[in-house]
């Protein structure tokens, strides 16, 4: 079945806040254009590209999702049903409700939101043989499957360590927190969210020289006037327009 959620050509909030890359560079990675209009002004822009992408645990800039994605490569779509509240972040304690691992509890690694997976450390694991060849065996390693958010795996509620289904929902104060259904106390979402491939957390990241410094951020370089570019040339200069137009007609 084909995918029906908005995912279709996009990732996951979630699943890219740990590489810190910029949207746009994420799109220009993503995009597969196999034909285009000529760049002359009397051609519509027009694109033939690829409009449907299979995502994995491969984020999108990678040379494993070109190749799963390669131009003419059949896919098999699995319908994911969107979640318009993501309940799961890095850092979570969570329960395993399936598998050989079923009742154990570990913490969230990974998040694949366009799938609607979540990697546990060290749980759920299955053996990998790499590097064999003609003169090598190979060597067997764990490495830990996805988890289905919505059946596979539940949040722990931190005041008894039992697993619970959780609720959004609003404090006096006006701020969203997850709620345990069965005890009603808050789980908060762990500092560990905010953590990236640059940094630990926002506050402790060091400037770097090539960086945009936020005073450079605040600074403001453009203000909007009701003017030509060549007027606001003039002012600048202190250059005062003189001369008299000559009369023209429109018709």
């Amino acid at each position: 079945m084909r995918l029906t959620s908005s995912l279709l050509r996009r990732v996951g909030e979630w699943s890219k806040k740990y590489s810190n890359l910029p949207d746009s560079y994420i799109n220009r990675a993503m995009r597969q254009v196999y034909w285009r209009t000529p760049s002359k002004p009397n051609y519509l822009p027009r694109t033939i590209e690829r409009k449907q992408f299979r995502f994995s645990i491969y984020r999108p800039w990678t040379t494993e999702f070109h190749y799963d994605n390669a131009p003419g490569k059949k896919q098999k779509f699995i319908h994911v049903e969107p979640i318009k509240d993501w309940s799961f972040f890095r850092g979570d304690r969570v329960e395993i409700l399936v598998g050989k691992d079923k009742g154990k509890q570990g913490i969230v690694k990974e998040i694949y939101q366009e799938r609607n997976w979540v990697i546990v450390e060290g749980l759920n694991t299955k053996l990998i043989k790499n590097m064999k060849n003609k003169n090598f065996p190979g060597i067997y390693m764990q490495k830990e499957q996805p988890l289905l958010v919505s059946s596979q795996v539940q949040l722990v509620d931190p005041s008894d360590m039992q697993g619970t289904a959780i609720e959004w929902r609003y404090t006096e104060s006006g701020d969203k927190v997850r709620v345990s259904v069965r005890s009603g106390r808050i789980i908060p979402i762990p500092i560990s969210s905010k953590e990236t491939i640059d940094y630990k957390l926002p506050q402790l990241y060091q400037e770097q020289p090539k960086d945009t410094t936020k005073a450079d951020v605040e600074k403001v370089t453009f203000a909007p006037a009701l003017k030509t570019f060549e007027m606001d040339i003039m002012e600048q200069m202190g250059i005062k327009e003189d001369r008299v137009p000559k009369k023209f007609y429109w018709y």
